[in-house]
């Protein structure tokens, strides 16, 4: 598989969208389970996301595989960035496209993106039991921060894991 990262364009948010969203759906890792799950409707949002961050695909030829939302710095679409970092949220590829390296391809991609920039680092969030996206991360340098791990809901105790990467 010869995979290209890229933005994504307007005409594949849809797609996107609902990778997105099936990846969290199939793999279980909505807070609240099914398609009532609130945060459901942002993974699907790409066009939101892409008026405030830049959102990556990966494809093949012209499929789409998965994608990525890179935050350059702190704003409305981050959650841990500091001043000086940049943030990497709702990775995902499609069940059928994993383990081909397009998921590693798109963090790289946000690696590189948040050097250019001059970041002093890149953070992320990630479940539990996200374990292959744990593998990849580890691979790539970033470390687990205790320290910065958070609850995006108030009063649940669903806790995001956060990683960080030194630029």
């Amino acid at each position: 598989m010869d995979v290209t990262i890229r933005a994504a364009h307007p005409t594949e948010y849809g797609t996107l969208g609902e990778i997105t969203a099936q990846a969290y759906l199939q793999d279980g890792l909505l807070a609240f389970g099914g398609e009532d799950d609130w945060y459901l409707h942002e993974l699907r949002d790409v066009a939101k996301r892409a008026a405030g961050a830049e959102v990556l695909v990966a494809v093949d030829r012209d499929r789409v595989l998965g994608g990525v939302t890179y935050v350059p710095a702190p704003g409305p679409l981050s959650d841990l960035a500091a001043p000086d970092e940049a943030e990497i949220r709702m990775l995902a590829v499609a069940r059928e496209a994993r383990g081909r390296g397009a998921g590693e391809a798109l963090v790289r991609a946000c690696v590189e993106r948040a050097r250019a920039a001059g970041r002093t680092g890149l953070v992320l969030s990630t479940q539990p039991s996200m374990r292959a996206a744990h593998r990849v991360y580890g691979r790539l340098g970033f470390v687990r921060a205790p320290a910065r791990d958070w609850r995006p809901i108030e009063g649940d105790d669903f806790t995001l894991l956060a990683y960080q990467l030194t630029l």
